[in-house]
């Protein structure tokens, strides 16, 4: 045990070896015009465990050299902040209320992460305005160019922040589990911003699972019924076993991937994320971080 528990500490420092250097170099390079993807990572039910994947995920994506940015949408409930350790002494909250402008509330988190942390117990901002909105754009219009993925956490459910935020993104991640309220949730949820904003294209992570086939069936069965009932594609983006650690690093407040790199829950979500960098930007200008916000405006307007 006390040579494995050696091996995975001597992995945690080469990891956060190679990505200072990297770090070092990418401050070094000029700025460049390439797009920004903006993924909505969202689930039709609460407690599937998606917030962790939004956290671990951009710990991992940080690692490949990549510049991230989280945006806690759970105007409500947030809680990203407290998945990394972080006590913000600021947030989205005091943002929206004029007491503090976005740049002043934006924190950093490990591997470089930055995080637009939200407000926790205020019902106020749940449901933003016109003005929120608004001044939200004014804000983010800035950092245009300024990061190479952007990943939204939003809330939980079918709420107005929820399609609000999803049906702006480039993409959208779907997080469910095995259980079947989990799944009928996330078809639900597809169902919706199908239906109702003519979302066409999806992607599934089942996270907590025992056996990839596990993975692969709920997959099988949301493509099964969706082929049937809408004219929606779900793209399989992967998996994430259930593991014990996971626990135990929300515990500590530390995630995953950075307390126990060599872990296949860790290996998992490297997968991950090579897959979502190997993905091709569309054709669309959705890419774009500034077309990206003032879409937001637009559908929320």
């Amino acid at each position: 045990m006390s040579n494995t528990l050696h091996t995975s500490t001597d992995q945690a420092k080469t990891l956060r070896d190679i990505t200072a250097a990297k770090r070092s170099a990418a401050a070094l390079r000029p700025e460049t015009d390439q797009s920004t993807h903006v993924y909505a990572v969202t689930s039709g039910k609460g407690g599937v465990g998606k917030t962790a994947v939004v956290a671990n995920l951009a710990f991992t994506l940080a690692a490949l050299d990549k510049r991230v940015l989280i945006l806690d949408a759970d105007l409500g409930l947030a809680n990203i902040d407290v998945v990394f350790g972080l006590s913000p002494a600021y947030n989205l909250n005091h943002f929206f209320s004029g007491e503090q402008e976005l740049q002043d509330i934006i924190v950093e988190g490990p591997n470089g992460i930055k995080i637009l942390p939200a407000g926790s117990g205020i019902q106020n901002f749940t449901k933003l305005d016109a003005h929120q909105k608004m001044r939200l754009l004014d804000g983010l219009d800035s950092m245009h160019n300024h990061f190479d993925y952007v990943l939204i956490d939003t809330e939980a459910g079918i709420s107005e922040n929820v399609t609000y935020f999803n049906t702006a993104a480039q993409e959208i991640i779907v997080v469910t589990t095995t259980e079947p309220t989990a799944i009928t949730d996330a078809y639900a949820l597809m169902k919706l911003l199908s239906t109702q904003y003519h979302e066409k294209k999806f992607n599934l992570v089942v996270n907590q699972i025992q056996l990839e086939e596990d993975a692969l069936d709920v997959y099988r069965k949301l493509t099964m019924v969706a082929n049937r009932y809408l004219d929606i594609s779900i793209d399989f983006l992967g998996s994430i076993p259930e593991d014990r650690q996971m626990h135990d690093s929300i515990r500590k407040q530390q995630v995953i991937c950075d307390l126990n790199p060599g872990s296949k829950i860790s290996q998992a979500f490297t997968k991950l994320a090579g897959r979502i960098c190997s993905e091709p930007t569309q054709a669309e200008p959705k890419g774009n971080l500034q077309f990206f916000w003032k879409k937001l405006l637009k559908i929320g307007g």
